[in-house]
């Protein structure tokens, strides 16, 4: 599978300007100034983060004429019955941008995940303003989609700009996009610790004491200037019950079950969604608008589907409501997300999972208080629901439990909710394999299950490896011209190839033209060919080459190209790929601990 090399460029305006050369050598030697930086890193993302919702919260204010302060999916019904065509005007606008946006480029956007896992961090800041522009685009009209996906893009773009300015390592400049996802996550949700876990589990893949100050410098530096910026509080004030009753773990077990079953079947909904659009042949450009007139129905039932779903858990999540209610809500809320992503829109459902895993504790609450004897809270199911499908959605069960706990401030329920997120995410591994990010790129083509780093294993290919300066002898050529040109001990291998076609024809091993049962030496060498099948190509990676070492058990294959005609174009050893495996991935190691 061919990697798009494209997207983890920079721009060629992007990659002029570089820090000074004292600054540079200074972030790269010291951790104290990256840590720096990524405090300034972290400040930036938290003003971007403040903008953007800002932004968005003006346009349902103007366009849904909502009162100050009052959110679009906190509102019981719509102020007039035409505003329904909103999410379809938001939809056709968005078309406009997606149509204008692919003339100007083919290549597909890098968000932060991926650029970390195939890029080495390396993602454009142009693109985090265009994915800012859709995203608005998206929720300012009611698609039922999060801000969360233009935060952390931004974000992180704008950190793996100062990260190409100061030429930084690769596992410095991942960390920096961690820290920029960080601090947008952490100014979000005014949680810290929830943004840098989501930095660790989501965006780095692994947690490392050296990646932890800077990480921990840029969430809290995002959450202080969220708080300089905004009037409240960005969490849902909720008063947690004294104690937890012992019934209440496996209870939890059980619910994260159904929240892991739910994320997958959402998760699903989605792709069959976009599949159902993909199969109307409608144009890409219409079919946000198609998705939003869909929308704009379920909001005339209720338009808390609308938007990220904020406000109408702030109401929710410990309100009084009729189970019908909450099983009405659950499924159009569901199901305007699928519709929402399935169609096109931008955006993320981070928050949108939090409201209806949110609805589904209440849910499970419920019926469980209908078996005699137990006193159930409402609301304790309903911070484990929340965090639950969060989990088996988005992934990262430390940053849901951190998230419950900076909510909450209860270390009971985080005692909680860490047991159901770790066994909700456990199911979802097993069952199913995938986030709904690392869904989209399963479905795009792409393997990677998480932003550990495996690009470089993918640059590490066969024709970066292979030694070029070799010897080719004809087929035709006989046992003794063979024996003239290379003598016993001048080499261990010789590669074959067709007098005609000069096509890859095999590998004679020098021992074997002088073995002692072969008297014939006008006889051709053709006789002595081994490996003819196995063979290599220059895109390979080096599992892939190991893959056909294995099978052909051979110690050195040679190396054909990609055009179909079969010429040699070099020829690589066993032994020499492990080594250079080895020293790439002691190199990774190293870098994950900080060693120089």
């Amino acid at each position: 599978m061919k990697v798009p090399n494209a997207g983890a460029d920079v721009s060629a305006s992007e990659a002029q300007a570089r820090a000074p050369g004292r600054f540079r050598a200074l972030v790269r030697r010291e951790e104290i100034a990256l840590a720096i930086l990524a405090a300034l890193v972290g400040a930036l993302g938290g003003l971007f983060v403040m903008a953007i919702a800002s932004a968005a919260q003006a346009l349902h204010t103007h366009l849904f004429a909502l009162a100050p302060g009052q959110r679009l999916s906190g509102s019981h019904a719509l102020t007039a019955p035409w505003m329904a065509l909103l999410p379809a005007a938001g939809g056709l606008l968005l078309g406009l941008m997606l149509a204008w946006s692919a003339r100007q480029k083919t290549r597909p956007l890098i968000d932060p995940i991926e650029a970390n896992a195939l890029h080495g961090g390396r993602m454009s800041f142009r693109d985090g303003i265009v994915v800012v522009a859709q995203n608005l685009v998206s929720n300012g009209f009611g698609a039922s989609v999060g801000l969360e996906a233009a935060y952390t893009q931004i974000s992180a773009g704008l950190a793996s700009r100062f990260g190409v300015a100061f030429e930084m390592r690769r596992g410095d400049m991942r960390t920096l996009v961690g820290c920029g996802a960080a601090a947008a996550i952490a100014a979000a949700f005014d949680a810290p610790l929830t943004g840098a876990f989501y930095a660790f589990e989501l965006i780095i893949g692994t947690y490392s004491v050296t990646a932890l100050a800077p990480v921990v410098a840029a969430a809290l530096s995002g959450m202080f200037v969220s708080r300089l910026l905004s009037h409240g509080s960005h969490l849902i004030e909720m008063t947690p019950p004294d104690t937890l009753p012992g019934w209440t773990y496996p209870a939890a077990l059980a619910l994260a079950a159904l929240a892991a079953g739910l994320g997958i079947l959402i998760m699903k909904g989605v792709t069959l969604v976009e599949r159902s659009f993909r199969r109307s042949r409608l144009p890409l450009p219409l079919r946000p608008a198609v998705g939003g007139l869909l929308l704009g129905g379920l909001a005339l039932l209720t338009p808390q589907v609308l938007s990220s779903g904020h406000g109408a858990l702030e109401i929710r999540i410990d309100a009084a409501m009729a189970l019908t209610s909450l099983v009405t809500l659950l499924i159009l809320k569901a199901l305007a997300s699928a519709i929402s992503i399935g169609s096109g829109f931008r955006g993320g459902l981070f928050f949108a999972s939090l409201f209806l895993g949110a609805m589904l504790g209440r849910i499970f609450a419920d019926l469980a208080a209908l078996i005699p004897g137990l006193v159930v809270e409402p609301v304790i199911f309903a911070v484990v629901g929340m965090t639950a499908l969060a989990t088996a959605i988005v992934g990262g069960p430390l940053t849901m439990t951190f998230l419950a706990l900076e909510m909450t401030g209860d270390f009971p329920i985080a005692a909680l909710v860490l047991a159901a997120a770790v066994a909700t995410s456990l199911t979802v591994r097993r069952t199913f394999g995938y986030s709904f990010a690392t869904w989209r790129f399963h479905l795009r083509g792409e393997s990677i299950r998480s932003a550990h780093d495996v690009g470089w294993i993918r640059n590490l290919t066969v024709g970066r490896m292979m030694r070029r300066d070799l010897r080719t002898v004809p087929t035709d050529t006989s046992l003794k011209s063979f024996r003239r040109s290379f003598p016993l001990g001048s080499t261990q291998r010789v590669i074959a190839v067709d007098p005609e076609t000069d096509a890859y024809a095999g590998i004679v091993l020098v021992p074997d033209a002088y073995a002692d049962g072969l008297t014939d030496l006008d006889a051709p060498i053709s006789s002595l060919l081994r490996f003819s099948d196995a063979m290599l190509r220059p895109a390979m990676t080096a599992r892939e080459a190991m893959g056909v070492f294995d099978r052909a058990e051979s110690e050195a294959l040679a190396v054909v190209d990609g055009d179909g005609k079969g010429r040699v174009v070099g020829l690589l050893t066993e032994s020499h790929m492990l080594r250079r495996y080895s020293e790439e991935l002691d190199l990774r190691r190293r870098e994950a601990m900080g060693a120089p």
